[in-house]
Order: structure tokens, then sequence, then C-alpha cells
């Protein structure tokens, strides 16, 4: 997939075809993976997105939020008909992201002293495992 090739949803692959840098073409940007956060603890509106506490800008959010239904790791809802009014969910390609960021939060709880926990928006919109329940290194 090197030299521009193609791979599914569109998504073009320009640098090579290691898997990390295609991932980090996707969702390798701050912002990018704080969305997807947001999203994995139950936010879905837009205003959502925005009071989060990295004070990230309309724009940017904008632009990530497009990128990521372009990748087809989110999906857009009407929720409300006048004014047009969009939520947004994970897809079950997005869902398949969890693990990353539950790695990430582990590694921060142990390398980055002082580091806060983010608890689940909606509970029962949160991905379950098999078993029935939530990992807790990302929501404890």
């Amino acid at each position: 997939m090197t030299g521009g090739a193609e791979a599914g949803d569109g998504i073009i692959f320009k640098r090579s075809s290691c898997p990390i840098t295609n991932g980090l073409n996707i969702f390798g940007d701050k912002w990018t993976l704080l969305v997807i956060r947001d999203l994995v603890l139950g936010k879905r509106r837009y205003a959502d997105f925005i009071s989060s506490p990295e004070n990230i800008a309309s724009n940017i959010l904008a632009d990530r939020l497009k990128r990521l239904e372009t990748a087809g790791l989110v999906c857009r809802r009407v929720y409300q008909q006048k004014p047009v009014r969009y939520e947004y969910v994970l897809t079950e390609k997005g869902n398949d992201l969890k693990p990353v960021l539950e790695a990430i939060s582990r590694w921060g709880k142990k390398h980055c002293p002082g580091t806060d926990v983010f608890r689940p928006v909606d509970p029962p919109a949160l991905p379950v495992s098999k078993t029935g329940s939530t990992n807790s290194d990302f929501n404890d």
C-alpha cells in the first residue's frame, strides 16, 4: 500500500504499508484521540465535545468529526429537525480503538503522576465486553 494505495473507507495511505503509520494517519493527532475518548465516555453532541477540559476550538472539532466520519470511525445522525442538529456515535470500527485508549490511559496513570481519571458521561453507551463489564483501565 505504499505510494498512495487506497484502503477501505476511501482512506489513502501515502507513506508506507506500516499499520502504525496508517493508523496514525487517521487518528494520530492530539485532538482526534481526545474526540474518540469523549465518544467512548458517552459524549455525543457538539456542545458536549466543546465543553471538554482541553478546550478544543470549534473549527478543529468540526474538522476532526468530519475526518472521523470519512474514515468510518464515527456515524453522524440527526437528533433534532429544526434546526437540524447532529449527534455522533462510534461505529464498530471506532469502538475497536477502545483498547488503544485503555493502553494509553494505563501508561499515563503509571508514568504521569497526578493524572486525572475521566468518568463516563453515559455508562450504558459504553462498549461492553463479552463478560458484560467495561474495562476498568480506562474508567477507573
